[in-house]
């Protein structure tokens, strides 16, 4: 699996937000500034702005403008998984030459490579849509995340 800068901005942005979110039962929020998102996650701040606005658009973050603006998560953390995250900046999940493993033709010996990059995608789904912005933010990994990392063969 290969993930753009921007998907990793994307991210750790969010995450950042979800670490900083006030009172998600109340439904009180306290707007982070691009600004304060790009210091403490080391993003390049133009960047940033332009990765923002397309998590505004994929209804991940709202944004306010004035002196007391900035952005919140559009929801709460622990209803925003990773997979949503990636879709709304990269598209679709495991993507084999631009199209969907199901739309590949396969003939022949090669004929099961195609069920492999399905089988591929439904793992990579099965991690990303089970880790919660929550998750991350508060360091605390669904069971099945951590006994696959804690695996030494998953680190070669």
């Amino acid at each position: 699996m290969r993930l753009s800068a921007r998907v990793d901005y994307a991210l750790r942005a969010a995450a950042e937000l979800a670490s900083t979110a006030e009172g998600a039962a109340t439904g009180r929020r306290r707007p982070v500034t691009a600004e304060q998102i790009a210091r403490a996650q080391d993003i390049p701040p133009k960047f940033l702005e332009s990765i923002l606005l397309q998590l505004r658009r994929g209804g991940i973050v709202h944004a306010q403008r004035g002196p007391e603006g900035g952005y919140w998560l559009a929801r709460a953390a622990a209803e925003i998984s990773l997979a949503e995250v990636i879709r709304v900046i990269d598209g679709p999940l495991a993507h084999i030459r631009g199209q969907r493993p199901e739309q590949l033709g396969y003939h022949g010996a090669a004929r099961s490579l195609q069920d492999v990059w399905i089988a591929l995608r439904a793992s990579e789904r099965e991690i990303l849509e089970l880790v919660t912005l929550a998750d991350v933010a508060a360091g605390t990994l669904p069971a099945r995340v951590n006994e696959l990392a804690a695996d030494p063969a998953a680190w070669s």
